[in-house]
């Protein structure tokens, strides 16, 4: 696989998040010089990068701005060589309640991070989108060819995000790799997904636990695969213009995947609906469920938590960082996060 050589510092969007907080401490270790962008707040706080291993600190940059800024994220990019664009609102259940947040951060904070490439010669930029653009599988498993289907108001902005980027690289030449990450989990994940409502749950004592639907299937990727197929992006010469999905190839059903958590902690559980937790009929994704293969044909990149075995890996080591007190106390586990 030929490579770029000559990039080596970036801006990571969206760095104080979750998978963005990982993939500034995978890009710090591979060598990069990292300048970190987090959402301003009067509190100083760098979100998940507060708590980077110490021996990451003070080996990147932090610029506290706002993604709607023009004028801030073109100075954060400022003598970067590349950009690997994470941030936006990601929770579904919150852009059924302000959708038009989610088009000032994840469509015109898009175009600001555009812009500022553009007008900046970024030599990469890395934008991360997501598998809820293609609503319920109508193939499986999903390749990148699949139909896009806004079933959600988040995932209708990000599809209106993936075609900015696709029009800056026909209309302008820009060198853009849109990643698609399919339902990436780990340590420091928000409990407004899944896998850690179900983990802060049974680790607060609960021993009946609240969940939405149980049918519905996902493919989920340990977060330290997701950052290496960001990196392996970031440096290869192929993928330019190009949407290239990031998942395992493994489905398991939301319910499947409570039952095994609670026997990996351990623990008997009754698992209850929460009406509150569940989507608008139409809007749920019923079933998703990755082909990699263009991954591993354009970037060398494949999971090294596969299937069962790997989903069970993941866990454990996700489970062994929740259950730490001092990120258990983190979480309110009795409160329904949206």
């Amino acid at each position: 696989m030929s490579t770029v050589k000559d990039i080596s510092s970036v801006l990571v969007t969206g760095a104080d998040g979750f998978i963005g907080s990982h993939l500034v401490e995978e890009l710090v270790n591979s060598g990069y010089k990292v300048t970190a962008f987090v959402q301003y707040n009067s509190f100083n706080s760098w979100g998940w990068l507060d708590h980077c291993k110490p021996d990451l600190k003070g080996k990147f940059t932090v610029v506290a701005g706002d993604i709607r800024d023009p004028h801030g994220v073109k100075n954060a990019m400022a003598g970067c060589d590349a950009v690997a664009h994470l941030a936006a609102l990601i929770a579904i259940p919150f852009s059924y309640n302000s959708p038009d947040s989610y088009v000032d951060t994840n469509i015109k904070g898009t175009l600001n991070v555009l812009q500022a490439a553009r007008e900046l010669s970024i030599k990469r930029m890395i934008h991360t989108s997501t598998s809820e653009v293609y609503g319920t599988a109508k193939i499986v498993p999903i390749t990148e060819n699949h139909p896009l289907q806004g079933q959600s108001p988040y995932s209708a902005t990000k599809i209106a995000a993936d075609q900015l980027v696709y029009s800056f690289f026909k209309s302008f030449g820009l060198p853009v790799v849109t990643l698609r990450p399919f339902n990436t989990y780990g340590p420091r994940q928000s409990a407004r997904a899944v896998i850690p409502t179900i983990i802060t749950q049974i680790a607060s004592g609960a021993h009946e636990i609240q969940l939405g639907a149980l049918n519905p299937t996902r493919d989920f990727s340990y977060v330290k695969d997701t950052v290496r197929g960001f990196a392996a992006a970031l440096v290869s010469n192929q993928g330019i213009g190009e949407v290239v999905n990031l998942g395992s190839g493994f489905e398991i059903s939301i319910g499947e995947a409570a039952n095994l958590i609670a026997n990996l902690m351990d623990q008997e559980v009754k698992i209850t609906l929460d009406n509150k937790r569940v989507r608008p009929k139409d809007s749920e994704v019923e079933r998703l469920f990755a082909s990699n293969t263009k991954a591993k044909d354009l970037f060398g990149w494949e999971p090294e938590e596969p299937g069962l075995e790997g989903f069970k890996s993941g866990l454990k080591k996700t489970i062994d960082w929740f259950i730490h007190s001092k990120n258990l106390a983190g979480y309110k586990s009795s409160i329904y996060n949206i």
